[in-house]
């Protein structure tokens, strides 16, 4: 119950990072917003490692987890993050999170193969449900935001707009979508190598691990910034960039913190697909974020609950389950069945 639960409140807090980047790029570059978000979490990791009493846990980690988290971090701090800042800037953040669904199929399948870890038919239950849910919930391609101005300074309905007058949004899909796919790999791969780096350590450990990856990452970007042109170029961050880029900065890193807690004490089956309800809690933060820079549509409610029942399935064990609601032997019997 404790992983699906610190798994949940990253998927929070990961959903209002993406709201926050939607923010910044509409005035910033993706390389700016990869400056700030990226260095910060140095600082936020060291401090909860302090504040847990696990710092001298970052020169106890064997050399292989030590590899593991490193790449954690670039796989997923670097690579993934830029191809998701790319796909959120072309088409913004909520039709980028289907296409990252990918990420989940790629994780579970390296969580059996590598891990040894299986499937229940309780999980694959959660599972569907948890996909389920935010394919209800995500609007048609075509759909305008509900506040939508048009070149006159009108709202689509007609009614005079309190806002100054602006361009439609339009997706630039191919771009999204391709960048979107890619991020996927880097999602989908760094799960696995946090949960290697971090086997049984436990959650104090979990802060001394994010210290390590993000460590890793912030080396590696700034190598990146040693192109020429790049530092300059982050320099001339406008100002109303750099606060909602430092907003979605904090918020990210507090998301991977839950996130390896929740890796240090639960599966990965488990864990990745409860942190997919971030596509739910995106619309909510979008629309309050980014009324007139996204796609909406309806149908909210439902896929809120339909992911919700699916969390719940992930989060309670087959023999808690079993415990509580009495069944017939046929369907204990099923229920008990494990792959591989």
């Amino acid at each position: 119950m404790l992983g699906g639960f610190l798994a949940l409140v990253c998927a929070a807090t990961f959903a209002f990072n993406n709201a926050s980047i939607r923010r910044g790029v509409l005035s910033g570059s993706v390389s700016q917003a990869m400056a700030i978000t990226v260095p910060i979490g140095v600082p936020i990791f060291l401090v909860a490692a302090l504040v847990l009493g696990s710092l001298g846990m970052v020169t106890r980690f064997s050399s292989t987890s030590l590899l593991c988290l490193s790449l954690a971090g670039v796989m997923h701090f670097v690579w993934g993050r830029y191809c998701n800042y790319r796909a959120t800037k072309a088409m913004g953040a909520i039709l980028v999170a289907p296409v990252q669904q990918a990420s989940m199929i790629l994780t579970l399948v390296l969580a059996i193969w590598i891990l040894g870890e299986t499937l229940t038919p309780l999980r694959l239950f959660g599972i569907v449900l948890v996909i389920l849910g935010p394919s209800i919930s995500l609007p048609g391609a075509k759909e305008k935001s509900a506040k939508a101005t048009d070149r006159t300074g009108r709202t689509v309905d007609g009614r005079a707009a309190t806002a100054p007058a602006m361009p439609p949004f339009k997706p630039r899909y191919l771009e999204g979508y391709a960048y979107a796919l890619l991020s996927s790999t880097g999602y989908g791969l760094s799960p696995i190598l946090v949960r290697l780096g971090l086997e049984h350590s436990g959650i104090p450990a979990s802060a001394a691990g994010g210290l390590v990856s993000y460590g890793a990452a912030t080396a590696v970007f700034a190598v990146i910034l040693l192109w020429p042109g790049q530092w300059r170029h982050v320099r001339l961050v406008k100002p109303e960039a750099a606060k909602w880029f430092t907003v979605s900065g904090v918020f990210v890193c507090l998301s991977q913190m839950f996130r390896y807690m929740a890796l240090a004490v639960a599966p990965v089956s488990v864990v990745t697909p409860i942190q997919r309800l971030s596509i739910l809690f995106r619309i909510y933060f979008a629309r309050m974020l980014n009324p007139d820079h996204e796609v909406f549509g309806g149908k909210i409610l439902l896929g809120t609950i339909v992911s919700l029942l699916g969390t719940l399935a992930l989060s309670v064990s087959t023999d808690t389950l079993l415990a509580l609601v009495p069944l017939p032997e046929f369907i204990v019997t099923v229920a008990r069945w494990q792959w591989p």
